[in-house]
C-alpha cells in the first residue's frame, strides 16, 4: 500500500503544471523601446521609418504634450537623413521624459507600494537604454539615484514585519539628483 500512495503522489505531482512566478518586473510592452533597433537601422540604412514613427505617435504625441519635447518632426528629419546619432540622441530625449513621467506617477502614488515600485521598475528600463550614452561618472551618478528612488517608495515588509514607510522628502530629492544628471540629453 505504500508504493501505491508513493505512485499516487508522484503523478499528481507531475501533473501539477508550471507554477506562476510572481515578479515585480512591469509587465506590457514598450512601444519606445521596442522600437529603437528599428528606428536606428532605418537612419542607419536610410529606410523610410514613418511606419515605425507612426505606430509610436501616440507615445510621442504624449511626451510632446505634457514634457515639453519636441521628437516627432526632428526623428522623422534625422531618420530621413541618415543621421543615426541625432536618431539616438531623441530617443535618449524621449526615454528621459519617460522616466520623468514614470517617476512622477510614483510620487502620486507614494501610498500604493505596488503601483509606486512597477512605475520605478518601468523607468529604469528606459534608464538601462541612457546609461551608455552617459559617461562613467553620470552613469554612476544615475544608477544610484534610482536606488534611492526605490529606497524611498518604502517597503511593506512582510505580513507588516520589517515594513518601512514611503518618504516624499527622499523621493523628491533623489527624483531630482536623477534628472540633473539626464538634463543634458
Amino acid at each position: 500500500m505504500s508504493i501505491r500512495h508513493g505512485f499516487i503522489a508522484l503523478l499528481l505531482l507531475a501533473n501539477v503544471g508550471q507554477a506562476q512566478a510572481y515578479s515585480y518586473a512591469a509587465a506590457g510592452k514598450e512601444p519606445l523601446i521596442d522600437a529603437r533597433e528599428q528606428l536606428l537601422t532605418a537612419a542607419s540604412e536610410g529606410q523610410d521609418g514613418s511606419a515605425i514613427l507612426a505606430s509610436l505617435a501616440e507615445e510621442l504625441d504624449y511626451l510632446e504634450q505634457h514634457h515639453k519635447v519636441q521628437l516627432q518632426t526632428p526623428l522623422a528629419e534625422a531618420i530621413k537623413g541618415k543621421d543615426v546619432e541625432a536618431t539616438a540622441a531623441l530617443l535618449n530625449r524621449a526615454y528621459k521624459a519617460e522616466i520623468e513621467r514614470r517617476l512622477e506617477g510614483a510620487s502620486q502614488n507614494l501610498g500604493d507600494y505596488q503601483t509606486a515600485k512597477v512605475l520605478v521598475v518601468k523607468s529604469k528600463r528606459f534608464l538601462d537604454l541612457i546609461l551608455p550614452s552617459l559617461n562613467e561618472g553620470d552613469r554612476k551618478a544615475a544608477e544610484q539615484a534610482l536606488v534611492q528612488v526605490l529606497d524611498a517608495i518604502g517597503n511593506p515588509g512582510v505580513f507588516g514585519v520589517g515594513a518601512k514607510p514611503a518618504d516624499a522628502a527622499a523621493f523628491a530629492e533623489a527624483e531630482k539628483a536623477l534628472m540633473t544628471v539626464l538634463a543634458p540629453l
